[in-house]
């Protein structure tokens, strides 16, 4: 399931809203394993192009509840 997400939000990421939509829902299905390994991923893939978006309030709580 992790790739899977890692796939989609690469090939959302032309559309901050997408993007934003698919983040959300893989914070409701994956593991806080996989969402530690998605969170380096995107700050590693991301953070240039969506820092705003990371630190949006409602993303931050669910990177800081893992």
């Amino acid at each position: 399931m992790l790739e899977h997400q890692m796939k989609i939000l690469s090939e959302l990421s032309f559309d901050k809203a997408l993007f934003r939509n698919e983040l959300m829902k893989a914070f409701k299905w994956l593991s806080n394993t996989e969402l530690q390994t998605l969170c380096t991923w995107l700050k590693n893939n991301f953070s240039n192009l969506y820092n705003d978006l990371m630190n949006e309030s409602s993303l931050k709580l669910a990177f800081k509840n893992m």
